[in-house]
């Protein structure tokens, strides 16, 4: 591998190069990297300390939320520390890592997602049904079957980009490592590699994105059959999942299925999937979902009262 490459590390170009942007960034992501883990720790926290646990949405709920923490703690601590430290640089190792475990938990996020929207499905449009196709039994083998897809897709990244030669400029145009930045960075034909990577990157956002669509069709077509209150609960439950969907799959649609190429735009559409989208999923399934509103009031003032009867 030392024969293919003569630079032991990269320089990240970041967001912007003016000191008051870089200011604002490093408050911001900070603020933010802090509303992603307690937003996420408190709905993990809420659903294993109530009934919630033992209901499918709320069980891909819960690995939803790990997921978030998982997938944004591979670029924002990095960020904001490059932003504290004033150096942009990443080594060669730890760009590769990036590569791998960015689209490791990526995929899984997109399957949970895609999980979520099949139980939407079951419960909408064959109810009688639910609890035997969404058992957990059913439900721990989707699981398994998303962290399978995660591994067999960043594998296949991860090999792809880890053969390339990189004998420099070592500077990559992004505020992390990623497939496309990098082919930009190698020094030999990456035309191959850059279709591979865009029918493996592009059709694992596009062919679960697909599967979304389907199914919010034929929910909404089952939905003109029912009662204005059911319509009202049933679009209640899916409205938050819709929303998610959208800040997720939206950017990652526009970064992957194209041609293997970089734009500047790219990296303000990645902030959508890697901190947007992860920092808003909380929010948007508390405030739209009666329920764990409910659950997290019940466990969150119980540990309060108990400390207090403690004390």
């Amino acid at each position: 591998m030392e024969s293919q490459r003569n630079i032991s590390e990269f320089t990240l170009m970041g967001l912007s190069s003016v000191p008051n942007i870089q200011t604002f960034c490093l408050v911001f992501f900070l603020i933010c990297y802090i509303a992603i883990l307690v937003g996420n720790l408190l709905i993990l926290i809420s659903i294993a300390c109530s009934s919630l646990f033992h209901q499918p949405m709320y069980y891909f709920l819960s690995h939803l939320s790990s997921m978030d923490i998982c997938y944004t703690s591979c670029v924002t601590p990095k960020l904001i520390g490059d932003q504290l430290v004033g150096r942009n640089t990443i080594s060669y190792g730890n760009c590769m890592l990036q590569v791998f475990v960015m689209h490791f938990f990526g995929l899984i996020e997109v399957l949970i997602l895609t999980f979520m929207a099949f139980d939407c499905y079951v419960a909408i449009c064959n109810p009688l049904h639910y609890m035997t196709v969404m058992s957990r039994t059913r439900c721990n083998i989707l699981i398994f079957a998303a962290w399978a897809g995660g591994a067999a897709h960043s594998f296949s990244q991860f090999f792809m980009i880890i053969w390339l030669p990189f004998c420099g400029p070592n500077e990559i145009d992004h505020y992390y490592g990623d497939i496309f930045p990098l082919l930009q960075v190698a020094c030999t034909d990456t035309h191959i590699t850059g279709v591979l990577m865009v029918a493996n990157s592009g059709m694992a956002a596009l062919v679960p994105f697909i599967f979304l669509f389907g199914s919010y069709v034929i929910i909404l077509f089952t939905l003109r059959n029912q009662s204005a209150e059911g319509r009202h609960k049933a679009l209640s439950t899916c409205g938050s999942h819709i929303t998610v969907v959208i800040l997720f799959f939206g950017p990652s649609i526009f970064a992957y299925l194209r041609p293997p190429t970089t734009f500047p735009k790219d990296k303000i559409f990645a902030l959508f999937y890697t901190i947007i989208a992860p920092m808003f999923n909380p929010l948007i399934y508390t405030l739209r979902n009666t329920d764990l509103k409910k659950a997290m009031r019940k466990v969150w003032c119980q540990k309060v009262f108990s400390e207090e009867k403690h004390n």
